[in-house]
């Protein structure tokens, strides 16, 4: 079936735009200006696959003045894996995206307080399967949903899935923003992916890099200064200047918009739109500096999910509860940097400052307004694994993951959002790539080892707690034991339905076979977690053997 469809490039600035596809053998099509600001032209095209692009008399800077450039369309939201050149479907006359039906939709998905996020690269956390081949890694992906299920996580943070130069990056340098990574797969089977996380109530955030992009963005071919700043937004930190940067100060007064917020702001409703996301961690927000664009795209994100639950997360290193909604900020949490930072040196034996930990573990000292506005997390895909860590401190083998397991006590039961680092879960150690460039696949095979899985078990025991415990999911936490001469302290979390959680942790490399735990909360049976036994309370006084480098978790019956 043939119709005609529109063809439309958005260049204010640039007096000549043509067409060119694989429907026009080799002919240029000229485009019409109209003064909106859109050069749009219409062509005859049957039902198929076609691939495009777009002649442009450039206004870029670093080009030859009035130079011809072929670019690809901005707004593609798909690009052919091979050619690189954006893919149009027309399918009974229409442009569309996909034939995808979502079938889960109705599924209930877990509130943004309630959320245990697992963090994940796409490529990578298809591992070492020889079948997770260019082009189908989302459909991989999507085979070891089950296992995340199994193991509790009901979110994962997608690093960057937008089209990105290459077959692999981490992806934070965005070459088209419509477009899922083509290495990956098409649209559908990144939409199937989502749908069956939803099937398994299990939400999807994804990796929003909106401070920057990669340097052959054809945004910057057509009219650099139009969307960019000149030159670097901040020339005296070149450390954190990744790629031509937005410009969300600009304003074209002639078409009164700014154009960057434009652009970002048709790239966030899309994905919310076509691909039912459920969250966005926005990369770089201390680099984007722009408060008034943050709490606009937050609330256009929000307004276009409707009534599904929306999470938008902070990426500000160093975090700050400023950027948080509880302080007037656009987000609703922050990757908490500090948590990690205060914690490692801990769990390495290096020092011991009560003060350090307590502010890890309650992030209202730092002025966050509670468990919401901080995501936990002892790695990350920026930051090294827990085991890499210690292993450089020379602590390897048992030692290493019994303080493995106390730092994930640490993490489940601390105030704000818990977050895994794939693998992280099994005791994955493989060091951070050097570059951005480099694969760093999981090795599932670790699992077959005996300490791995054990570690994977109790990080399964763990969330369950979480799930079951919901003094862990409010905002109330009371250290009430503080012995700094043997490195252990006790805390309670507890909220206003009854729910109650003690938590006893030892940062020593001592073991006590009775150690007493005074002031113990006004209880007197609790269910020892860890350890599947019921236990007393007398005389407002627990005894409790206690490892070296361990914490036991008390739950109210």
């Amino acid at each position: 079936m043939a119709g005609s469809v529109q063809f439309q490039l958005f260049a204010p600035r640039n007096t000549e735009v043509a067409l060119i596809g694989s429907f026009s053998n080799g002919q240029v099509i000229p485009m019409q200006k109209e003064n909106d600001g859109y050069f749009r032209t219409q062509v005859d095209l049957e039902d198929g696959v076609y691939q495009y692009q777009f002649r442009v008399k450039s206004k870029s800077w670093h080009l030859e003045p009035d130079q011809w450039v072929e670019v690809n369309d901005p707004y593609a939201t798909e690009i052919d894996q091979d050619s690189q050149q954006g893919i149009v479907r027309i399918k009974e006359g229409q442009r569309i995206l996909d034939t995808y039906v979502w079938q889960h939709d109705d599924q209930p998905l877990p509130p943004d307080t309630d959320v245990i996020i697992y963090e994940m690269h796409i490529a990578d956390f298809c591992g070492r399967d020889p079948d997770a081949t260019l082009g189908n890694r989302f459909y991989q992906a999507i085979a070891k949903l089950d296992y995340l299920a199994d193991l509790g996580v009901n979110a994962v943070e997608l690093m960057p899935v937008t089209e990105y130069a290459g077959n692999y990056r981490w992806g934070y340098m965005v070459r088209h923003f419509f477009a899922p990574e083509s290495s990956y797969g098409p649209p559908e089977d990144l939409k199937r992916f989502i749908d069956e996380c939803h099937a398994r109530q299990i939400r999807v955030f994804m990796d929003g890099i909106y401070n920057h992009s990669d340097e052959e963005s054809p945004l910057l071919s057509i009219d650099r200064d139009y969307w960019y700043y000149h030159g670097a937004h901040y020339p005296d930190d070149p450390n954190n200047y990744w790629g031509p940067e937005f410009n969300y100060d600009y304003y074209d007064e002639t078409l009164d918009i700014k154009p960057a917020w434009k652009f970002i702001g048709d790239a966030v409703r899309h994905w919310v739109r076509e691909y039912h996301i459920d969250g966005i961690r926005f990369d770089a927000v201390r680099q984007l500096a722009n408060a008034d664009f943050l709490h606009w795209i937050v609330g256009e994100a929000r307004q276009t999910a409707g009534n599904k639950p929306f999470y938008a997360i902070a990426e500000y290193i160093p975090d700050t509860a400023s950027i948080t909604c509880c302080n007037s900020g656009p987000m609703d949490s922050c990757w908490h940097e500090s948590f990690r930072y205060f914690l490692i040196p801990h769990l390495a034996g290096e020092t011991f400052e009560l003060d350090q930990l307590k502010e890890a573990l309650d992030a209202k000292r730092q002025g966050y307004g509670g468990s919401i506005h901080v995501i936990n997390y002892l790695a990350s895909h920026d930051r090294e694994r827990l085991l890499r860590e210690l292993g450089d401190r020379s602590i390897f083998g048992e030692p290493a993951f019994q303080r493995a397991k106390l730092g994930a006590v640490i993490q489940m039961t601390a105030m704000g959002i818990p977050m895994l680092w794939m693998g992280d879960e099994f005791g994955e150690y493989t060091a951070k790539t050097e570059t951005t460039l480099e694969s760093n696949k999981l090795q599932w095979n670790l699992l077959k080892q005996a300490p791995n899985q054990d570690l994977h078990n109790f990080y399964k025991r763990l969330i369950a707690l979480r799930h079951h415990c919901s003094a862990l999911r409010s905002d109330n936490i009371e250290f009430f034991h503080d012995n700094p001469g043997d490195r252990v302290f006790a805390y309670v979390r507890w909220n206003d339905d009854g729910s109650r959680a003690v938590v006893v942790a030892n940062f020593s490399d001592q073991d006590f076979t009775q150690y007493t735990v005074p002031n113990f909360p006004d209880h007197s049976r609790w269910y020892d977690w860890l350890s599947d036994r019921q236990v007393e309370a007398q005389d407002n006084c627990l005894v409790t053997e206690l490892g070296a480098y361990e914490a036991k978790v008390f739950v109210s019956v």
